[in-house]
């Protein structure tokens, strides 16, 4: 296929993953025509999607949400409970409500991406009033990283560890087989709806990130702990991707970045999906009354979020096990504002700066404060050797098969 798509549509959204099948669907829904690309529509993302429940723009549907979990739990040095639902989405549920029938959908590779023109790998060309590119993030090298390996496992060998409608979102009782020199890492476990729990060891903010070998003898070691026997032959999901995008730079008549690529990745949770899905009609409403979308998007107060935001990305590379625990521990006996401000507000930055200060503030002991606040072992980690993979992972009690034998949904989540 080659030439042009019609003539000049309103839109063209070159990437569909959720954040970029959303800004299709809800230009639409304004009456805006839409040229969406993508090599690969019909695919269904691989990356498992969740995010608090709150968070979901009105225009989702409840049929978006696969599962649920009321009062996530936390342990730290001991058991707390976020009193705020959180909810795993059903890939096919979210895609299914944001349908793109009115919408002009060319398969192919974008090769050059334009303010005003897109071209594709065989040639094709196709013009808007305006481009958003939603093709997510290149590889993070040996920037500010999210990394995490995770294991599939059936809801009744499940059990011992995380229970029907219940959820672990950050694990760091010392089961996971490393020491306490060795770069800090947590589990994050909930039942995906689908009769399976996912078992995910995950590192934040390290720079590099940690590599999948010793996040999946980690997440071995857990489950071990715990009596938990694998079979051999459950699915697997990797994750790797950069936490330090930048929001883009206003000003009309330039591409117009959205989703992870366009800032909207969060530096400390590696959360993305529902802020994108928050500020698709933002920006759809400035294009109608052509203002600039990243502007509206991107407020002065938004923007200062996402620098204090990053401010604490640093801080959480480079901190022990024992400090992370500490510092997990004070900043989840915060108000519940002030946590919402740091997990998922997009512009609340009087509370964030509350929450940073009285975080930091109330870490003990006080020596670790310097560590967060970059005054000491500011480079902590920085080229740390995990070894080479190959070695036994299996942890204790685990029966795994090889590596080359285990189904992988590699992801960068990034690619919304």
């Amino acid at each position: 296929m080659s030439g042009r798509v019609g003539g000049a549509a309103d839109v063209c959204v070159v990437g569909l993953g959720p954040t970029g099948r959303a800004l299709s669907h809800r230009a639409i829904a304004a009456g805006l025509t839409v040229v969406a690309v993508d090599p690969r529509p019909e695919r269904l993302w691989g990356p498992t999607y969740s995010c608090w429940i709150d968070e979901l723009p009105e225009w989702v549907p409840r049929s978006a949400i696969a599962s649920r979990i009321e009062r996530p739990a936390v342990w730290t040095s001991r058991e707390l409970r976020i009193e705020r639902p959180y909810c795993v989405l059903s890939k096919q549920g979210l895609r299914d409500a944001m349908p793109l029938d009115d919408a002009t959908v060319v398969a192919g590779r974008a090769r050059i991406v334009q303010p005003h023109r897109v071209e594709l790998a065989d040639g094709t060309e196709v013009r808007a009033a305006a481009v958003f590119d939603t093709r997510g993030q290149g590889s993070p090298g040996k920037r500010r990283t999210a990394s995490a390996h995770g294991i599939f496992v059936d809801e009744d060998i499940a059990a011992p560890m995380v229970a029907e409608g219940e959820g672990l979102m950050l694990d760091w009782r010392a089961e996971n087989g490393a020491g306490a020199d060795e770069p800090p890492s947590f589990l994050y476990a909930v039942p995906l709806g689908d009769g399976t729990v996912i078992f995910e060891e995950t590192s934040l903010g390290l720079r590099g990130g940690m590599p999948q070998h010793e996040l999946r003898r980690r997440t071995l070691n857990r489950l071990a702990a715990h009596g938990i026997r694998l079979k051999g032959d459950e699915p697997t999901e990797a994750a790797h991707y950069p936490l330090d995008d930048a929001p883009p730079k206003a000003g009309r008549g330039q591409v117009i970045p959205f989703g992870s690529r366009g800032g909207m990745m969060h530096p400390i949770t590696g959360y993305c999906v529902a802020d994108s899905l928050s500020q698709v009609d933002k920006a759809v409403a400035a294009l109608q009354g052509g203002e600039d979308p990243i502007e509206a998007m991107w407020s002065r107060e938004a923007r200062l979020v996402y620098w204090m935001r990053m401010r604490g990305v640093y801080g959480l590379g480079r901190l022990t096990t024992a400090q992370s625990i500490a510092m997990f521990e004070a900043f989840f006996t915060r108000p519940p504002r002030q946590q919402r401000a740091l997990l998922s507000s997009h512009d609340d930055y009087t509370a964030l700066g509350a929450a940073l200060f009285m975080t930091v503030a109330t870490t003990y002991p006080f020596h670790w404060r310097y560590d967060l606040v970059g005054w000491t072992n500011r480079n902590r980690w920085v080229d740390w050797d995990y070894g080479r993979p190959g070695a036994d992972t299996r942890g204790e009690g685990a029966t795994v098969s090889p590596e080359s034998d285990i189904r992988r949904h590699e992801s960068s989540l990034g690619d919304f």
